[in-house]
C-alpha cells in the first residue's frame, strides 16, 4: 500500500476511475435526459480532477508551477460550479 501511495499510482487510479465515472453519467444523461447536466457534472469533477493532479504533483516531487496551476484550475473550476448552482 505504501508504494501505490509513494509512486502515485493510487491517484492515477483515481483519476482513471473519475474519468470512467464522467463518461458513464454522462452517456446516462444524454440517453435518459435524466441525471446530472453535462455543465454541471464537468465543473465539479474537473476541480476534484484538478486537486488530484496537485496532489500527484506535490507526491511526486513535480515542478511547483504545475501544482500552483492545478491548485488555481481547482479554484476556478469550483467558483464556476458554485456560481452556476447558487440561486439568488
Amino acid at each position: 500500500m505504501i508504494e501505490l501511495l509513494a509512486s502515485g499510482r493510487i491517484i492515477d487510479l483515481i483519476l482513471t476511475l473519475m474519468l470512467l465515472e464522467v463518461g458513464i453519467l454522462f452517456l446516462y444523461h444524454v440517453k435518459t435526459g435524466r441525471g446530472i447536466a453535462p455543465t454541471s457534472l464537468v465543473l465539479n469533477q474537473l476541480a476534484g480532477f484538478s486537486l488530484l493532479l496537485a496532489a500527484r504533483c506535490a507526491l511526486l516531487g513535480g515542478w511547483w508551477g504545475w501544482t500552483a496551476g492545478s491548485l488555481i484550475l481547482a479554484l476556478f473550476a469550483h467558483g464556476a460550479d458554485l456560481r452556476r448552482r447558487w440561486s439568488p
